[in-house]
């Protein structure tokens, strides 16, 4: 059996493997600092919430998910990291992360809704430009997946992992989110109460599509931990397999929970 040595997170790679998602991942984390403030000092409230607390949250997740991203990357073999191809598709991300998070932010200080707003032409075009610009960003997982399935010197176990994982996260955001942005709303069905979970605000009323949204943005951490843990082991392969069939399961129950207007709890 192979010994298996796990990396260790080395703060000064993310910067050399992939500088342009760190930095937008610290830029980002920086930027979180005013909204605070702001969620300090200003009262109002959209739909019984603080406006100041969504843009927070995509702050919070788009943070992890681009430092997760500058962490895999040092398995995507380096001629891939320095292709043309590689650094436009990192420029579009970038760039679409960027337009989403000014998007939510003038929403908020606008006291409006950003997701599902069509009140008038122009909200509703910003939604339709949004959209697009969520499956470029949500491409960055599916980039980072191809590339690392390129490195046949890596240790093929988590290698397998991550290629799953990070493609799981492309095709199951695409599915939930995709669906969501079709409907008027991420509710199923009419909430009375307004009752919902702590820290993640999902609904204890009615079905809520945002939990298996959520679940299969992290799909990129869920399945490769299996990896991780498996690795130089026998039986590795088949594990990580059972894992990826068992995540994808398992967010597609929660989706099926949540069209059903059943509520997570």
């Amino acid at each position: 059996m192979t010994v298996y040595t796990p990396p260790t997170l080395a703060t000064p790679r993310l910067w050399r493997d992939d500088p342009a998602y760190a930095g937008l991942g610290l830029l980002i984390g920086i930027a979180a600092l005013p909204l605070l403030v702001a969620l300090a000092l200003d009262p109002r409230q959209f739909q019984d919430e603080a406006v100041w607390i969504k843009p927070l949250k995509f702050h919070a997740a788009l943070v992890i998910y681009l430092f997760t991203l500058a962490f895999f990357a040092r398995w995507v073999p380096e001629a891939t990291r320095a292709s043309r191809l590689w650094r436009w598709h990192h420029a579009a991300v970038v760039f679409a992360i960027i337009g989403e998070l000014l998007w939510i932010g003038a929403a908020a200080a606008l006291g409006t809704a950003s997701h599902f707003n069509t009140s008038d032409p122009v909200w509703g075009a910003l939604y339709s430009l949004m959209g697009l610009f969520a499956v470029i960003l949500t491409s960055a997982s599916l980039g980072t997946g191809i590339g690392i399935a390129g490195n046949r010197a890596m240790e093929p176990v988590l290698r397998l992992s991550l290629v799953l994982g990070l493609g799981l996260t492309f095709g199951l955001t695409l599915v939930t989110a995709g669906t969501m942005a079709n409907m008027t709303g991420h509710f199923v069905g009419t909430p009375v109460t307004g009752a919902r979970l702590p820290v993640f605000g999902w609904s204890r009323e009615v079905g809520d599509l945002r939990v298996a949204h959520f679940f299969a943005t992290h799909a990129l951490h869920g399945v490769p931990l299996v990896g991780w843990l498996m690795a130089g082991r026998s039986g590795g392969r088949a594990a990580v397999w059972a894992g990826a069939a068992l995540y994808a399961a398992l967010v597609l129950a929660l989706f099926w929970q949540g069209l059903s207007g059943l509520p997570v709890i």
